[in-house]
């Protein structure tokens, strides 16, 4: 019990340092400190309930609910410096998310040619140096997103960009990743992150992002 106590604890410490922030940085850190607080009484719940010790049952669920329920463990960050070092100097951007997520932001000069969804050679080393790490975590959700310029119709685009994320699933599915491991979707051209009116930010356009999020196992 005295465990669970000085984690409530620690997540309204965590609150009461909102004082002294930003509006920016209010909303930040009340969220991630509501969620640890949550996170931690229910891990110490569920760890005592198991025959675990309650305080590391309430660390681990302060790490899954400060990240919206995914852990970010050393399996991840491994795996963040090992895609950091496998992509160094071809333009993928490998950041960790707020909530936790590794996230691979692939541009279209290393993924797909225009209007096209076959991986291209460039490719290839990268997915298969992450589907490495992918086998190593079961526990791993993995949501891949495609993307398109703006040129040509939604009828054109949104199939297309649901053809670059599938593409790269198969891909990874063939590496021995497992396939119920992933969702998939496309958004078109309805997200650019760069000005489709010149030819260097269509091609930051035309790109597919891989999100990874590791649960807490079960049992």
């Amino acid at each position: 019990m005295k465990k669970i106590v000085l984690a409530t604890s620690a997540a309204v410490y965590v609150l009461a340092g909102c004082a002294n922030m930003s509006d920016s940085q209010k909303s930040t850190a009340t969220t991630t400190g509501i969620g640890a607080g949550i996170g931690a009484l229910a891990g110490a719940a569920i760890g005592s309930a198991t025959g675990h010790s309650a305080g590391t049952g309430a660390a681990i669920g302060a790490l899954a609910g400060a990240g919206g329920g995914y852990l970010w463990s050393q399996r991840m960050e491994n795996q963040k410096r090992q895609m950091e070092a496998a992509t160094r100097g071809t333009g993928v951007a490998v950041t960790q998310t707020q909530n936790n997520e590794l996230k691979l932001a692939i541009p279209s000069d290393i993924s797909f040619d225009v209007g096209r969804s076959v991986i291209k050679p460039n490719f290839s080393p990268i997915l298969d140096q992450f589907a490495q790490g992918l086998r190593n975590n079961p526990n791993a959700e993995v949501r891949i997103i495609g993307h398109t310029d703006s040129t040509g119709t939604d009828a054109i685009n949104d199939p297309l960009s649901i053809q670059r994320a599938a593409a790269t699933r198969d891909y990874l599915v063939s590496r021995g990743v497992s396939p119920a491991a992933f969702k998939i979707d496309g958004r078109g051209s309805r997200e650019p992150v760069a000005d489709n009116s010149t030819p260097a930010g269509r091609a930051q356009n035309r790109r597919v992002e891989i999100y990874v999020g590791e649960r807490q196992a079960q049992g």
